[in-house]
């Protein structure tokens, strides 16, 4: 007797989709197994599938998809590096760079204690980040990529002109936070929209989970900089 089961599985988002997809498959091959253990010799109706489903989790904001066992073990090992996360990698670090050389003037030049409280959390939260991305891009080979494939990261969402960086510089006191809070603002709305595309375009997990606590952690701050502007 043949019986069609559908596995489904819950991935959190530190969990690594192919390990996911790969306990997937483990389930619906026990599950079969034991359907076939009673020892019946039927044989399934013609045009009828065989074996379990496995559904598979979405990328965000797309829905499940349902797959055979054999689907969801081909998925599982595409889960390797694409054109998108070298893309990401690559130009998020220097995101990241401009968003430091920008905390680095709130210490002296900023009058709020909390601008410059935030400006230090943003620093901290930032500066292991690329370190861990540029790991990333050296044991995957991304610096010889970065070499064949310049990146416009003047054209990069929410980048601060060198204009802009001047103003800041010469800012002080209250102008500084105003000037300070409005850049960042913007800052992180194209961290956001880069992290956006590299969890839509992208297929490593490592860069998946960078890109999703970006979301979240940049998400939070621009709230509380809007807050310290109202």
């Amino acid at each position: 007797m043949t019986q069609e089961v559908a596995v489904l599985i819950h991935r959190p988002s530190a969990r690594p989709r192919a390990t996911v997809l790969a306990a997937a498959v483990v389930a619906a091959v026990l599950v079969l197994g034991g359907c076939d253990g009673d020892g019946g010799d039927t044989k399934p109706a013609a045009g009828k599938e065989t074996g379990p489903g496995v559904v598979a989790p979405g990328r965000p904001g797309e829905p499940n998809r349902t797959l055979t066992a054999e689907e969801a073990a081909k998925e599982a090992s595409r889960d390797t590096a694409n054109s998108a996360d070298f893309r990401y990698a690559q130009m998020m670090i220097e995101h990241h760079a401009q968003a430091l050389v920008m905390t680095a003037l709130a210490p002296d030049r900023a009058s709020a204690t909390a601008v410059k409280n935030l400006a230090e959390r943003i620093s901290a939260g930032q500066k292991p980040e690329i370190g861990a991305m540029e790991g990333w891009l050296k044991k995957n080979g991304g610096e010889d990529r970065a070499q064949h494939h310049g990146h416009d990261h003047a054209g990069m969402p929410g980048m601060a002109t060198e204009a802009q960086l001047k103003e800041l510089r010469a800012a002080k006191g209250k102008a500084f936070d105003t000037l300070f809070l409005e850049l960042m603002i913007t800052h992180h709305q194209g961290a956001i929209t880069m992290a956006t595309e590299a969890l839509a375009e992208g297929n490593d997990v490592f860069v998946e989970e960078m890109a999703s606590d970006v979301v979240a952690q940049q998400t939070v701050e621009i709230n509380r900089m809007r807050a310290l502007m109202t």
